[in-house]
């Protein structure tokens, strides 16, 4: 392959990319503003240039060219001409090596120099210099790689059933020893018995992984000696990341996929279109900048040598443009088609939404994914802010996206720690109505969390007042202050058994909130056995055992509770509604949902109102126009919450029969079902209890 030399000629324009064909590749590359684009061939082992091919053909802003007797597998890269002019927004640089936007595999790791800047660092005025030494040698390469059979879509969960499980794709195996020891912290691993057979016993029916795209890591964080371990800093859209591969070959990605769909598990992909590896004007010139700075990025209208900023990451890509667009769209499909992902969440959502104006629910970005044939019938989920003006948009994203909920997460872990409110907490447990129930949105709409992996995890929710980052190197000033959070006693970990019982409860609390309200739940791995970070709220560079998820010693009987929790869930349509509750009478008498105080009674408005309510209980039916009514009408569920530190006696609401059974205490985590024989429960303090009626029990 490296010993022929390689002619070219005028190609296709429409398909981007390297695209094998009869007899050769196709190369298409979009640039507005270059004067010339050139592909660069290496050697099979990366390390020598040995052909550059000028793309001789233009069809409006695409460069193409075809070259005969290519093959798959052909390491290159790219070169483009034109301007250097930062003051115009533009940085081209040919001494720079640059990743195709539209490459499906890398080929070697990124090397950190300052080689990779497209100016000389040493000058006064920085990036206004341009620096003409060869990148090629610190720069991955490119392989040519021929499309995949699509691969057959999975069983898709009903909306209302989906259970969500975030883990880091490297993390969640890193250090299991179920996992074979050369699939760890592998896609994989990913799909050994272990995992697999982890998240079936949980009833886990989708997973999220963090970032699987090629990233890169900072070289602030190199020199530190640490690493972007979430990868939430993308270099390749199209390329999975070698990391998490064992030989390179992105099939390993479709086989992981594959075995999960097998076991009835969807695999969600949290994806970062919001920004690249590329960072600001003083960043490294690896793909996007080098070939079109002015149309890949949102530069500031006044002085376009600077980047808008709406990430907090150094740039903002620029979704409106037509081709970037394009770009974002194609590389979504890949992964649904070729590589057959279920959905997609996406970072810093409000970004993707952004016009010249601001935020658009409507705007070109969201509308031309609702109406993809392909990308309309996959999952959606929104982080709805960005850093921006306006950045914080929770509820504003249209059908049918689902939305990261943090005021489910902060209200919940308020009231549980004592100082939040049973009004907060009556609407986190009924959908966040206020929010989200318009414009025919359906209660799934949010998407319910008590952690995730920006954060802390549920272990160090109930065992840390105070984030403990000192391992991340920036002397404790990164991740959020403001945890709610509550070490019960003792900061850290503690021996003391009336400090462990009590965080058991409060993380059963925590848990069984999340699984009993109305929406979408999602559970960060490693919650479920009491995995710790050590008190790290912000784990992203922390790839070691501070970040991934421990196996060493994990709590079985939470897991346990973990898995009851879902079942119960699962088996009672009455726990996840595909209606907003709104107190509407239903055909067999009363109303779809009522509120109780202990005595039985209705709260009032000053009730509502009273910080000192701690007890309260929802009884709640199907939806009148629920379409599950006609499955199980007669499916009811009676909740009782008691957040203070003594128990309470609960009136139980009458039933046209039978008598209701406690189905669930966080109090009794082991207790099976109990029938109630008088007209009152008792209700544990600090504890949630169920009650369902008679007959009608998973």
């Amino acid at each position: 392959m490296q010993d022929q030399t390689y002619t070219i000629t005028a190609g296709n324009a429409d398909r981007l990319g390297a695209t094998p064909m009869a007899g050769g590749v196709n190369f298409a590359v979009f640039s507005a503003h270059a004067e010339k684009i050139e592909v660069c061939l290496f050697s099979d082992d990366g390390l020598h240039e040995i052909q550059r091919l000028t793309l001789p053909d233009r069809l409006g802003d695409i460069w193409n060219g075809f070259v005969p007797g290519l093959q798959p597998g052909q390491l290159y890269g790219l070169r483009a001409h034109g301007p250097y002019a930062p003051q115009l927004g533009h940085r081209f640089n040919p001494a720079k090596l640059l990743i195709d936007p539209y490459a499906r595999r890398l080929s070697g790791k990124l090397i950190q120099s300052d080689v990779l800047l497209g100016y000389e660092s040493h000058k006064a005025q920085v990036d206004m210099s341009i620096d003409d030494r060869d990148s090629a040698p610190f720069m991955p390469k490119c392989v040519v790689t021929a499309d995949l059979a699509p691969l057959p879509r999975g069983r898709r969960a009903p909306r209302d059933q989906v259970v969500i499980y975030e883990a880091h794709p490297k993390g969640l195996t890193a250090a299991h020893p179920g996992v074979p020891l050369e699939q760890r912290g592998r896609f994989q691993g990913l799909a050994s018995e272990a995992v697999i057979g982890h998240l079936t016993r949980l009833g886990i029916t989708t997973l999220e992984l963090l970032p699987v795209q090629a990233h890169a890591d900072e070289a602030f964080l190199l020199r530190k000696g640490l690493t972007n371990y979430w990868g939430y800093n993308t270099l390749a859209f199209f390329a999975p990341e070698p990391g998490y591969m064992m030989t390179g070959d992105p099939a390993e990605f479709r086989d992981m996929v594959a075995r999960l769909h097998d076991a009835g598990i969807e695999v969600i992909l949290d994806v970062v279109y919001n920004h690249t590896a590329e960072g600001n004007e003083l960043g490294p010139t690896l793909s996007f900048r080098g070939l079109d700075n002015a149309s890949y990025y949102r530069l500031t209208a006044d002085n376009p040598r600077y980047y808008v900023n709406d990430t907090g990451t150094g740039n903002t890509v620029d979704c409106a443009h037509p081709m970037v667009l394009r770009m974002v769209l194609d590389s979504l499909r890949y992964w649904v088609l070729q590589m057959g992902v279920d959905g997609f969440r996406f970072d810093l959502a409000t970004v993707l939404g952004r016009e010249p104006a601001g935020f658009a629910r409507d705007g070109r970005f969201l509308s031309a994914l609702r109406q993809d044939p392909v990308l309309a019938n996959v999952r959606l989920i929104a982080e709805p802010w960005d850093i921006g003006p306006g950045g914080y948009q929770l509820g504003a994203f249209p059908p049918p996206f689902l939305e990261w909920n943090d005021r489910f997460r902060d209200g919940v872990r308020r009231f549980w720690r004592g100082d939040g409110s049973i009004a907060d907490l009556a609407e986190r447990i009924t959908g966040s109505a206020p929010i989200f129930d318009h414009s025919g949105r359906a209660p799934q709409a949010t998407l319910n969390f008590i952690t995730a992996h920006d954060g802390f995890t549920l272990a160090d929710v109930t065992s840390y007042d105070q984030k403990h980052n000192l391992a991340n190197h920036e002397g404790n000033r990164d991740g959020h202050n403001e945890n709610y959070s509550d070490n019960l006693g003792v900061e850290g970990p503690t021996d003391d058994p009336a400090i462990t019982a009590a965080r058991a409860r409060r993380r059963r609390n925590l848990l069984a909130t999340l699984m009993l309200s109305q929406g979408t739940p999602m559970l960060l791995a490693g919650d479920e056995i009491a995995n710790s970070q050590d008190g790290n709220n912000n784990a992203y560079c922390q790839d070691n055992p501070i970040g991934w998820t421990s196996w060493e010693a994990p709590d079985q009987p939470l897991a346990d509770f973990t898995a009851r929790l879902i079942a119960l869930r699962h088996a009672h349509p009455v726990l996840h509604q595909r209606r907003f509750l709104h107190s509407m009478p239903i055909p067999e008498g009363g109303r779809d949902l009522v509120w109780h105080l202990p005595s039985g009674a209705e709260p009032s408005p000053a009730d509502w109102q009273n910080p000192g309510l701690r007890a309260l209980a929802l009884e709640i039916r199907m939806c009148a126009n629920s379409p599950e009514r006609a499955i199980d009408a007669t499916d009811a569920a009676f909740i009782a919450v008691n957040g203070a530190d003594q128990a309470t006696e609960m009136l139980l609401p009458s039933l046209p029969q039978g008598r209701w059974v406690r189905v669930l205490d966080t109090a009794l985590p082991l207790t099976q079902d109990q029938p109630e024989t008088g007209p009152a429960a008792q209700i544990a303090a600090d504890s949630i209890a169920v009650f369902m009626p008679e007959g009608d029990r998973a």
